[in-house]
């Protein structure tokens, strides 16, 4: 939701003078009774799972110093879902003699249905195409993606891609939250099949070699189907649970000649079931851009289950998170993030990507990849915001959903530090096994919660500089 910071502080301001009036006039009235709640403007979405996003029922009794900042979170929750553009909470008939009141929820629905055209890089970043693989076009996916993000307004999310190119990608996800008498249940399942004619074969001097050869069509297959269960006991806190079978294929030219520990053993097939559990609590005001709140998750993994014998590796990783606001413009993001790998022995290639894939990258080393079984960084950016505005596009926009396009741009210092720990295969990853450091500046461009553009100016401990582009959209 994009609030003018002299009408968010008018609200503020208002609403503290009134409860202070209150409390002085009525010193028995240091709580208030939920009495109504009011939906507007969600013409698509359920009103259940609107209220499942509100900090508070009717019937609640809420202390008064707590009624603020239950409304500010419940907006944010609201916006942290991506359906809604506008999310604004509004105190309506507060009768101070029985303390109780209505709340107004006025709200402003996002475009749902996205049929896009795919025509993205295949590499891992923009960098490493426009540089390393010279903006070829051979590297580019293209094909049709359609996105439904609320399917029967449940926020329940449905993606289906049809892919050519680089790699063919065919894909089916559905996700279906708020389930059950509490709505704290989910379910969600997805199926993956994908080929290539190339394929990154080994980290050397810790960049990807590519091998496509001539004669053989098909380098690398993948089959992928999974299904999971999702718990949401409290509106931060998340469980997550998912069970996966992986079937994937590679040439003998790979298997055999220029990297017989792609899979261990010369292996040309990989078979295995995996088993996932997270655990989240995020208290993060915006999820896409924080600049409020902490985050922090643990991710258990186990590969293998002795059905197939092909791999057999558990590992936990685990983030840290923590936004301090300074201040209405300065803010300071910190991220920690680290896994260790419990199964001590030498795992196959596809299971030693520690950092260099997003969003596991430090900011300078776009180019490497740093393999390990262990990793473990830190990033850090002070960011100031020089711009906001809301821009009106009218009639020139056709999609009434995205005519009022709010926009904030952000000045970052960001400053990293990794390693990445790589007892087998070091001697190719030759920025493993050692504190990695890269540091910079850019420029954050946000554009309505979700959709960010950042370029930067960065700097690694090789000495190594340039400019860089990253970019998160969600559809």
């Amino acid at each position: 939701m994009f609030v003018p910071y002299t009408e968010l502080y008018m609200r503020t301001l208002l609403l503290s003078l009134f409860l202070l009036f209150s409390s002085f006039v009525f010193s028995q009235n240091d709580y208030v009774i939920i009495d109504d709640i009011k939906l507007e403007g969600n013409k698509k979405t359920k009103d259940r799972s609107v209220f499942r996003e509100i900090s508070f029922a009717i019937g609640d009794t809420i202390p008064t110093a707590e009624l603020m900042s239950r409304i500010q979170r419940s907006e944010q929750l609201l916006l942290n879902t991506g359906l809604f553009s506008k999310a604004k909470l509004n105190i309506k008939d507060w009768n101070t003699e029985t303390n109780r009141i209505s709340v107004t929820v006025e709200l402003r629905e996002m475009w749902f249905f996205y049929p896009m055209y795919v025509f993205e890089l295949a590499d891992r970043n923009f960098n490493v195409w426009w540089e390393e693989q010279g903006r070829s076009l051979d590297r580019v996916n293209y094909g049709g993606r359609f996105s439904h993000i609320n399917l029967t307004g449940r926020g329940d999310r449905m993606k289906m891609i049809v892919q050519f190119g680089y790699t063919k990608k065919f894909e089916l996800t559905y996700n279906l939250p708020m389930l059950g008498k509490n709505r704290n249940l989910g379910g969600f399942m997805d199926i993956h099949y994908s080929d290539r004619k190339e394929i990154a074969y080994i980290t050397d001097s810790s960049r990807l070699l590519f091998k496509k050869e001539v004669g053989e069509p098909l380098l690398l297959k993948r089959f992928r189907v999974g299904a999971g269960l999702s718990y949401r006991p409290g509106l931060n806190t998340y469980h997550t649970g998912k069970l996966l079978y992986s079937d994937n294929w590679i040439g003998d030219t790979i298997s055999q000649v220029l990297n017989p520990d792609y899979f261990l053993e010369s292996r040309g097939r990989q078979r295995h079931f995996t088993l996932q559990y997270i655990f989240t609590v995020d208290k993060r005001d915006v999820k896409a851009y924080p600049r409020a709140g902490n985050f922090y998750s643990i991710f258990l993994q186990k590969d293998g289950f002795g059905i197939f014998d092909d791999i057999n590796a558990f590992s936990a990783t685990g983030t840290y998170a923590h936004y301090f606001p300074v201040g209405k413009k300065l803010s300071l993001a910190t991220k920690f993030k680290g896994r260790y790998t419990f199964t001590r022995k030498e795992q196959p290639y596809t299971h030693v990507s520690a950092l260099g894939y997003f969003p596991n990258f430090l900011r300078g080393y776009e180019f490497y990849v740093i393999d390990g079984m262990d990793y473990f960084y830190t990033k850090t950016s002070w960011r100031y915001r020089i711009f906001k505005k809301e821009i009106n596009w009218g009639r020139f926009m056709f999609i009434p959903q995205f005519r009022l396009m709010p926009v904030k741009v952000y000045l970052a210092i960001n400053n990293d530090f990794g390693y990445a720990n790589a007892p087998f295969n070091g001697e190719r990853s030759t920025l493993s096994n050692q504190w990695l450091w890269g540091r910079g500046v850019g420029l954050d461009l946000q554009v309505f919660q979700d959709k960010i553009w950042q370029f930067e100016y960065s700097y690694n401990h090789l000495g190594e500089h340039g400019f860089f582009l990253h970019f998160q959209l969600s559809f």
